[in-house]
């Protein structure tokens, strides 16, 4: 059996009926709401391992609803419902920090594995890191939005390309530990096996010239010398 708490947040009484039979009936512990401002008031409250959210609710849609939470920090997976099946919908939805979405109509079986995947990737996210996976990391004046993929140092904007940033991420999921260039190609670049490149280091290199008060004399990323890199921030 299946295990996990669920919260779903559907107004369509006949849905939301059939929706909870079926989860209950595979091991989840499902918990209700007929409304955005019902739903994120339970979502605040925490202790769900994932929010099942449709967009068309009454009092508060599920594009306030998700912002809301990502807002609040809170970083449960949340799989979104749409009877629309617009990409821009999909799109609003992703860029506000839903995890996936399903578009109605939709087999069960379809929902069931969309919920298997959300749970087993954070599953996976917590056991790697050890905690929760956070979504904002903060190391001296720099805030890093991990869902928004943005960057500020000091209120101002940081640019950084998409590899910098991954990079940048794994580092701040990994602080203190000293890190291999064989690690980081493994894990960022995705290489199964090692190439002999000075690409870890470049990008390295960047991220210095970005966040170090004095890139020559690194405070934030230190080298240590033989081994890797580690991460102090």
């Amino acid at each position: 059996m299946a295990a996990g708490r669920l919260l779903l947040v559907e107004d369509e009484p006949g849905l939301q009926l059939t929706l909870n039979d079926r989860l209950l009936a595979e091991g989840y512990a499902v918990e209700t709401a007929g409304d955005g401002e019902t739903g994120l008031a339970r979502a605040l409250a925490g202790g769900f391992d994932l929010v099942i959210l449709d967009v068309m609710l009454p009092r508060r849609d599920g594009f306030d609803v998700c912002r809301t939470l990502r807002q609040r920090g809170v970083t449960t997976p949340v799989l979104m419902l749409t009877a629309r099946g617009q990409v821009v919908d999909r799109v609003v939805g992703l860029k506000l920090g839903a995890d996936d979405y399903l578009t109605k109509p939709f087999e069960s079986a379809e929902l069931l594995a969309r919920i298997e995947a959300l749970l087993r990737r954070a599953g996976q996210t917590a056991e790697q890191t050890g905690t929760p996976s956070a979504a904002r990391h903060v190391f001296g004046d720099v805030v890093v939005d991990v869902r928004k993929a943005e960057v500020t140092r000091a209120g101002v904007p940081v640019d950084l390309s998409a590899k910098e940033f991954q990079l940048l991420r794994y580092f701040l999921e990994h602080r203190g530990a000293t890190l291999s260039r064989d690690e980081l190609l493994h894990e960022v670049w995705g290489y199964e096996h090692t190439p002999s490149t000075r690409t870890v280091d470049v990008h390295v290199a960047w991220l210095r010239q970005k966040f170090e008060a004095n890139p020559k004399v690194p405070q934030v990323i230190q080298t240590v010398h033989g081994l890797g890199y580690k991460f102090i921030g």
